[in-house]
């Protein structure tokens, strides 16, 4: 095993410690979002006061774009797929900024820490039924065409289902494609402005599977900029807490036939000779 998997090349981090850290993060990360918002009652609460707040604002939406796919037999089954599968996107951007732009990895990479630290106190103390479990007429397009099984409706399996707000589905496709305009802008600007097409297409798959709301895309939407703004804070304080401290500059060697170096004593005056002080300046007196 090579040491640079522990330390890294190139201004990037072993490979080794980030996939051990990264797992241990996503494992707490899992039990406490699994054990955050569990109260069905104060989730449906919420989930019909954000309703009222989207009929007042005629954001709602999701009741006829969820009949509208529901209508479309491929186009659900394409819906489920994009659904589920939408985690390997999340890897292989990850490796990709790793191995292919590592100047921007550690930026990122905090970026995706700092989403879920914020996420956390969001599910716990607002919990939210999906339009699924609390819109009346909802198909759950999920549940009939999941690749998981019952997944989606068994409440008890260990998941959390009263976590729409905001939408970590649309949360991570905004990472991916923050990540990966990150990587692109500085030579390819053009290019890097693709990858914003993901959120777009989650936004419209998690509304059309009765999944979010449409003010869950919105609070999304708040947290990568949270979690870009507390990224960026994050580099600001490492970097200004690991600065060493500037040293004062070293003296510079009198020059030969400029006389004796002040405060010197009478005894060294008189014994002063230029050309052996000068055989000192050569040798690089004062650190030169």
């Amino acid at each position: 095993m090579r040491w640079s998997r522990f330390r890294g090349t190139d201004g990037r981090p072993g490979a080794l410690p980030e996939v051990i850290g990264l797992l241990l993060l996503l494992l707490v990360f899992t039990r406490l979002h699994a054990a955050a918002g569990t109260d069905a009652a104060a989730a449906t609460s919420n989930a019909v006061s954000l309703q009222s707040i989207e009929r007042g604002l005629h954001l709602d939406f999701e009741l006829g774009a969820n009949h509208w796919l529901a209508g479309h037999l491929l186009l659900s089954h394409v819906g489920v797929y994009f659904y589920r599968l939408y985690y390997l996107a999340i890897v292989g951007v990850l490796l990709w900024v790793h191995l292919r732009h590592a100047a921007v990895y550690r930026q990122v990479r905090r970026t995706m820490v700092a989403m879920l630290l914020l996420i956390l106190p969001v599910y716990w103390a607002v919990p939210m039924s999906p339009p699924r479990f609390a819109l009346a007429g909802i198909v759950d397009i999920v549940a009939l065409y999941d690749l998981f099984g019952d997944a989606s409706t068994d409440t008890t399996n260990g998941q959390n289902h009263y976590s729409a707000m905001p939408s970590l589905h649309v949360g991570w496709s905004l990472w991916c494609a923050y990540a990966a305009w990150t990587a692109l802008r500085p030579a390819r600007p053009r290019l890097a402005l693709l990858p914003w097409l993901f959120p777009l297409l989650m936004g419209a798959t998690v509304l059309a599977t009765g999944n979010h709301y449409v003010l869950d895309i919105a609070g999304s939407v708040v947290l990568l900029l949270a979690a870009v703004a507390a990224a960026r804070l994050w580099h600001r304080l490492t970097a200004s807490g690991g600065a060493r401290p500037a040293t004062p500059p070293d003296p510079a060697p009198a020059s030969a036939g400029s006389g004796p170096p002040a405060g010197a004593s009478p005894r060294v005056r008189r014994r002063w000779r230029p050309w052996s002080w000068s055989r000192t300046a050569r040798r690089g007196w004062g650190g030169g």
